[in-house]
């Protein structure tokens, strides 16, 4: 687990992570990315097909859906610090596909560590909270992304946090141009806390 070190030594020890037992059929862990002192951080649940073949955080359809939804909100990807609360993807199989399946409470526990220390290093002024897991590992259990979206709320200790859907919900939404809306909506709430 990552104790002291700057993001450098989180990369370092990330792959040898044995928390839980996800690292088994991945193909590899999925680090964060971005400025070390960005002053928003999005967290996200867990890397999906895509990110676990690439190695890069949010790269597939609802990477590229947040890549436009940033651009709306008036947010530069580059400025913007990018993780997910799982490092590990956990799927399960479907003939030749991997289909993402969501990570149960003791994966998300054995890994809040790792992100943890990523708050600390990088030290956010703001951190977006892009859907339930995300929500369950730093807002909690009884958090309800659906209920309090979009509005200001405050991880422990105090740091300021929007909570919204993740994207993956928007690109598989029968209401894509009302949730995409409602989605770069929520990314504004947070532009507009940033000052």
């Amino acid at each position: 687990m990552p104790h002291g070190g700057g993001m450098r030594k989180v990369r370092e020890l990330l792959p040898d992570c044995r928390g839980c037992e996800l690292w088994e059929d991945a193909e590899q862990v999925v680090p964060g990315e971005g400025p070390v002192r960005a002053r928003m951080m999005l967290v996200g649940e867990t890397p999906g097909d895509h990110e676990d073949k690439e190695g890069h955080v949010f790269v597939g359809p609802a990477g590229h859906l947040l890549d436009k939804a940033l651009v709306e909100a008036g947010i530069d990807r580059s400025d913007v610090y990018l993780t997910n609360a799982v490092k590990h993807f956990r799927f399960e199989r479907q003939g030749k596909r991997r289909i993402h399946k969501t990570p149960s409470a003791g994966q998300i526990t054995a890994c809040h560590p790792w992100l943890a220390r990523e708050l600390e290093i990088v030290k956010p002024e703001l951190v977006v909270v892009m859907g339930s897991v995300a929500a369950r590992s730093l807002l909690g259990t009884a958090f309800r992304v659906t209920k309090e979206r979009g509005k200001r709320v405050e991880l422990p200790g105090g740091r300021p946090a929007v909570a919204t859907v993740h994207p993956s919900a928007v690109v598989r939404s029968d209401e894509f141009r009302r949730d995409f809306r409602r989605f770069v909506d929520d990314l504004r709430v947070a532009v507009d806390l940033l000052g």
